[in-house]
């Protein structure tokens, strides 16, 4: 506890830098699509190159992790060079990840509808889950900017709490000095 909390303030910077995306992102929506795209291109070239490096290191089934590899690396060159593609392609995967979420807790909730009671707020959340998903497919544009606000106030929250403990991080270390100087003569 005690060197966690005298690097309190690494914290705190990560807050402030999570509440500046935040705000960021608020005023510039684009820039958590451009962050989500340039992560995934960055993760998709390091893990090939891990991959190939694994081929050449190992035994066995070297040509599997040389494929594995080359894709990875194909997939984060053609993201870089194609961001927008890669972010529509993003978003319809979350638009039909929800619509396929959404019918599961619907069919869900009618089967459970003799075993329980409230089962119509799963069954609600599911045509929730689906309209946003329809909307996504319907309205690209819009949704990106929704995942963006979202995004952002995901950011906003981390950055607030982050915050938080750092300085309750701070008054425990100026507590403990303060009963440290009070037991000494």
């Amino acid at each position: 506890m005690n060197s966690l909390a005298r690097y309190w303030w690494v914290l705190a910077l990560r807050g402030v830098a999570a509440i500046l995306f935040g705000a960021l992102v608020i005023v510039w929506p684009a820039l958590a699509w451009v962050v989500v795209v340039a992560s995934f291109a960055a993760y998709a070239m390091m893990d090939g190159g891990f991959a190939i490096v694994s081929a050449f290191a190992g035994e066995g089934r070297w040509w599997a992790l040389l494929l594995e590899g080359v894709l990875g690396i194909s997939a984060g060159v053609l993201t870089i060079l194609w961001p927008g593609i890669t972010q529509l392609v993003l978003l319809f995967f979350i638009a039909y990840w929800a619509i396929a979420t959404g019918v599961f807790e619907i069919v869900a909730a009618i089967r459970l509808r003799k075993e329980i009671e409230g089962e119509w707020v799963l069954a609600l959340s599911g045509v929730l889950s689906v309209l946003f998903g329809l909307a996504l497919v319907i309205l690209p544009g819009a949704g990106a900017l929704a995942v963006a606000w979202l995004i952002a106030g995901y950011a906003l929250a981390f950055g607030a709490l982050m915050l938080a403990v750092a300085f309750r991080l701070r008054s425990f270390i100026r507590q403990g000095s303060r009963m440290q100087g009070v037991a000494r003569p």
